[in-house]
């Protein structure tokens, strides 16, 4: 009977960064301008991949995915965040915060996969360009991002499925900024093996093994710019690459340190910060990034600009 009354848990405290009050406030101030980059930039790069036909290519397709899950991915942790810096209420009912937590898994492994198909992309690009057209082409593209959607989230119903299965009795804290799943499972009072190693084997499916797909992509591709006998050629090839290696160093770095990684002596801390990194800079960073070291996409900004600049 005790066991009934304490294995269904309604809603959880989120402790936040447990910092003091005026530094709250601070950083409430500094997220929200960071969240609102990070949904200025991305749409930005979205609306203009949309309206400007000299970006409907495969590379910029895959791109507006991208935008699509930074947004996402970004609004589904830093909102609540944000209403948890200047609330005495810090509490989440327990389907949000699964919910939370499918999404924020969700979203996470789409960003993997349509990382390494964006590689692939260029890879065909750079080392096979006159069969480009074919290898890449609209029906291929459609479908790899669709596939990249729709295995994203059937993996993170798996996980979410795992938790379900699990009694919840306590403690009712989780001692994060949003419903991690690591920090998630710390509320159940039975054993969380298989949630573990499924956690440990996804992190090998969705992180290690794509990765490694993007080093081989790129060690070829760097192959074939040194072989490129035109200086402008090779300085074009080398500047829309590197910017795509920035973006996928960011976010693979911070996500294998985050699950894969031996933790540190206060491993709640470390997850905050990385979690901090791929929930806000990152997504903040990824159009900054792109915009920044990509000429077609600057010189799509002027563009529109100077269609709106009045005569």
């Amino acid at each position: 009977m005790e066991t009934n009354q304490t294995s269904w848990i309604t809603e959880v405290t989120l402790l936040g960064f447990q910092v003091h009050p005026a530094l709250e406030i601070f950083l409430f101030g500094l997220f929200s301008v960071f969240y609102t980059f990070t949904l200025l930039g991305n749409g930005v790069i979205l609306g203009l991949i949309c309206l400007d036909p000299r970006l409907h290519t495969p590379m910029y397709f895959f791109l507006s995915h991208l935008a699509v899950v930074d947004m996402s991915y970004a609004s589904n942790n830093v909102p609540k965040m944000l209403a948890n810096l200047v609330s005495q209420k810090r509490t989440i009912l327990k389907v949000p915060c699964i919910m939370q937590t499918f999404l924020y898994l969700a979203f996470a492994h789409i960003e993997c996969l349509i990382l390494v198909v964006m590689s692939y992309d260029r890879y065909v690009a750079i080392c096979q360009p006159l069969r480009y057209t074919v290898i890449v082409s609209w029906r291929v593209c459609t479908g790899l991002a669709a596939a990249s959607w729709v295995f994203s989230f059937l993996l993170a119903l798996v996980h979410v499925v795992l938790i379900l299965r699990l009694p919840f009795c306590g403690p009712h804290v989780i001692n994060h900024f949003f419903c991690e799943i690591l920090s998630v499972l710390k509320l159940a009072c039975a054993d969380t093996t298989l949630n573990q190693v499924v956690i440990f084997g996804a992190c090998v499916f969705i992180l290690v093994g794509p990765l490694c797909l993007v080093l081989v992509s790129y060690t070829r591709i760097l192959v074939a710019i040194l072989r490129i006998q035109s200086g402008e050629g090779r300085k074009k090839a080398f500047s829309t690459c590197s910017s795509h290696l920035c973006v996928v160093g960011l976010f693979f770095g911070s996500a294998i340190i985050m699950y894969m990684v031996p933790k540190s002596s206060n491993p709640e801390q470390q997850q905050k910060i990385l979690s901090l990194f791929y929930s806000l800079f990152n997504p903040m960073l990824n159009p900054l990034i792109y915009s920044l070291r990509n000429a077609e996409v600057k010189g799509a900004l002027r563009r529109a600009l100077c269609k709106d600049r009045p005569m």
